[in-house]
């Protein structure tokens, strides 16, 4: 038997085909003039090539143009900005989850307080802290700053899903013999997959996107990460619309890629945070 949609299932799948054109649009015009040469770009910019000219990207990934340094040094700051946020936050959230102790709502309303707070106001007392601790045009300069900016968030969402878990869950481990620590590491985190792949990717969009903060921080060409290292492109190939869109191509290719290994988790998480509030 055929299902028949509703018509508000019709505009509902209506609506978000136009978002997901919105969306993809421009992605696929950036893949496309990656392919393409500049004079085709200003010539016709939105007709199909007539060649696929594949060197773009090669003189990209081969040539004398810092990709593959920008590239490694986006991958050290996302991994230890994640490994470092996840280190602080997942026991900050549990315990201003699962514990009671005085002036715990004051603790975790003051950590929601950072999402009030402008980043782009902070620059200038950063800068000015991070050069006397050395840090300036190091890696492990964006990496700081960058944890805490994500913090409020991240202990927001994980402290909302540690909640949701049954206090029965816990009295049941409790009787058994399991410490909070243990119940924390053992039971708590597996179960919070969902939760902690939403903030992994989040934080991953978040830092491989983070302009303003590098740019402030990095000076020397070695030490850009692939958004500043865009800017340096740009500057040096400002005539190659092609190129630019190439290395545009390459650099959004490792964020697709962990969302679409993270996408079911994704899904799960933030259906589960809908559900239980």
């Amino acid at each position: 038997m055929k299902r028949t949609l509703s018509i508000s299932q019709i505009i509902s799948l209506l609506i978000c085909s136009i978002v997901a054109l919105f969306v993809l649009l421009p992605l696929f015009m950036v893949v496309l003039g990656s392919l393409r040469t500049t004079g085709e770009l200003v010539s016709a910019p939105l007709s199909w090539p007539r060649q696929l000219h594949w060197e773009n990207y090669t003189s990209i990934l081969s040539g004398d143009n810092n990709f593959w340094s920008y590239l490694s040094n986006s991958v050290i700051v996302l991994v230890e900005s994640l490994a470092l946020l996840l280190a602080v936050s997942c026991p900050a959230a549990f315990v201003l989850a699962r514990m009671v102790f005085p002036g715990r709502e004051v603790v975790f309303n003051t950590y929601l307080l950072g999402l009030l707070f402008p980043a782009a106001v902070a620059l200038l007392p950063l800068y000015i802290v991070l050069r006397n601790m050395g840090l300036l045009d190091s890696l492990g300069g964006v990496v700081l700053p960058q944890t805490a900016f994500f913090l409020p968030t991240t202990i927001l969402i994980l402290r909302n899903f540690f909640r949701a878990v049954p206090n029965d869950l816990e009295e049941a481990a409790s009787i058994d013999g399991a410490s909070k620590i243990r119940f924390f590491w053992s039971i708590l985190l597996p179960l919070s997959r969902p939760a902690l792949a939403v903030v992994i990717m989040m934080s991953t969009v978040a830092s491989w996107n983070n302009f303003t903060l590098p740019l402030v921080i990095l000076s020397t060409p070695t030490n850009m990460t692939i958004p500043v290292g865009a800017l340096q492109f740009q500057g040096e190939y400002s005539a190659n619309w092609a190129a630019m869109l190439a290395f545009l191509t390459l650099a959004m290719i490792p964020a697709i890629i962990v969302y679409l290994m993270a996408e079911r988790q994704i899904v799960a998480g933030l259906t589960a945070g809908a559900l239980k509030g």
